[in-house]
């Protein structure tokens, strides 16, 4: 693999080939510097588009797209809002249907005006909003979504320009936690919701999410909730600052052109019913898991290995989404796009909270890190178990764990060992790829002292 994600540098984005002339599409009215950043966002918009299909994982579950989230982190004044330009863009169809509902509402409540104290007053029109505004209340968002159920289970997607918004939709941060979770996992609201007109229910929260923030902003809203489930199941898209090179970043001027053809790839997401099996991205996911326990066991860390879950299933779900944007065919750019994805998700995160993560006792990382350490990339071609021992130790890892990483970094075809000279050497196909990234298991010389 080409990403090595212990740097600073953001992981570059693969080529858009075919297969990915959507986000290509989008790109060109977007400024050059918020490419990357703005990519990972544009998936959640695009599954709220697709409602009635589910799509198999290699787990064999079955997953609709709703439920993905995106948080796109940035300096103040670094084009950040370009994302709410671009949203709205994609979201035409649904701003058109809203306004009609929102003008079913306002002839009901001119009408109940009118009406006599005495009379029975005419009942609430039956209205559901797919692009709700940013102070949508709890109480709004659920009647929203017994509202989209009714109409077939759509999905709500909401553009938040400042993550703290996040707690008027969740009803106050101690919810957001929950309430994020649920919407992930498809759950349902969890009570019965009544309000002033009679109307009960417990409707599956189904909703799209994507937030914009900065760094400082970021990092007080989540230092919460970063074991409990909920940060790793966020996407964040980091951009750090760039050069103060005096230029003003330049969008586009979103032409007829541009929205009829991508009016084209719209349709064909809410054409999009029934079930599906994409074979090759279950094929490429499989693959990419067994990269994660791979680059964990280089770096020894759990916690990387934690977070590789979900951002896999992300990753996946945005593989979907392509696949139907591509009239429900497979190519090779879109592989490597899912595949800089996972890539990326997990990069930004380091990059935002690794030294936060680090000062949680139960979870193991390197001290003050910017990304996982590949420990093996930082000993000689040929060491012995002692040096290993100091490096784990330098990094804040206990010595004791030394024999087992020996074994896993064997088992995995990492190292050799050599029972006359008592050292390990780094293998041919290790040596052959770069900084932390895996390689092929395969079996290693047997030490009888692991």
């Amino acid at each position: 693999m080409k990403y090595d994600i212990s740097k600073t540098s953001a992981p570059a984005m693969p080529n858009l080939g075919k297969g990915t002339e959507c986000i290509k599409l989008l790109l060109s009215q977007a400024s050059n510097d918020m490419h990357e950043p703005l990519v990972p966002m544009f998936f959640p918009i695009f599954g709220a588009h697709i409602s009635g299909a589910e799509f198999q994982y290699p787990d064999n579950s079955w997953k609709e797209m709703t439920g993905m989230m995106g948080n796109l982190v940035a300096k103040s004044g670094d084009n950040k809002g370009q994302l709410t330009t671009l949203a709205k863009a994609i979201c035409r169809d649904f701003i058109k249907h809203d306004k009609e509902e929102t003008d079913k509402l306002r002839e009901w409540q001119k009408k109940k005006q009118t009406e006599p104290d005495n009379k029975k007053k005419t009942p609430r029109p039956d209205v559901a909003f797919w692009f709700p505004p940013v102070d949508t209340t709890k109480p709004a968002f659920l009647q929203n979504a017994m509202a989209l159920e009714d109409q077939g289970g759509r999905t709500q997607y909401f553009n938040l320009p400042e993550v703290e918004m996040a707690e008027n939709l969740c009803g106050g941060h101690k919810n957001v936690s929950l309430m994020l979770r649920n919407i992930y996992d498809r759950a349902q609201a969890g009570a019965l919701r009544a309000t002033s007109d009679g109307v009960t229910g417990n409707p599956i929260l189904r909703a799209c999410i994507t937030i914009s923030s900065n760094p400082i902003s970021t990092r007080k809203f989540y230092k919460n909730e970063l074991y409990n489930g909920t940060f790793g199941r966020m996407v964040f898209s980091y951009k750090p600052r760039g050069n103060r090179n005096g230029k003003i970043p330049r969008q586009g001027k979103y032409p007829d052109e541009f929205y009829e053809q991508l009016d084209e790839y719209i349709a064909r997401l809410d054409l999009c019913k029934g079930r599906y099996i994409i074979r090759p991205l279950n094929k490429l996911t499989d693959r990419l898991a067994e990269d994660m326990a791979s680059l964990a066991d280089l770096a020894d860390d759990d916690l990387l290995f934690e977070m590789s879950h979900r951002a896999l299933v992300s990753a996946w779900k945005a593989g979907c989404i392509m696949w139907v944007l591509n009239n429900q065919t497979w190519t090779k750019p879109m592989s490597d796009m899912v595949e800089w994805l996972v890539y990326h998700d997990i990069w930004s995160k380091m990059q935002l909270f690794a030294d936060m993560l680090g000062n949680d006792d139960e979870h193991m990382s390197e001290v003050q890190r910017r990304g996982p350490k590949n420990m093996l990339d930082s000993l000689p071609d040929t060491f012995n178990e002692v040096q290993l021992e100091v490096l784990r130790e330098s990094t804040g890892k206990p010595k004791d764990g030394t024999k087992r990483q020996l074994y896993v970094w064997m088992n995995r075809g990492f190292v050799e060992y050599s029972a006359q000279t008592g050292l390990y050497s780094k293998t041919a196909s290790y040596l052959g790829v770069t900084s932390l990234s895996p390689v092929a298991s395969r079996e290693g010389s047997e030490n009888p002292n692991v």
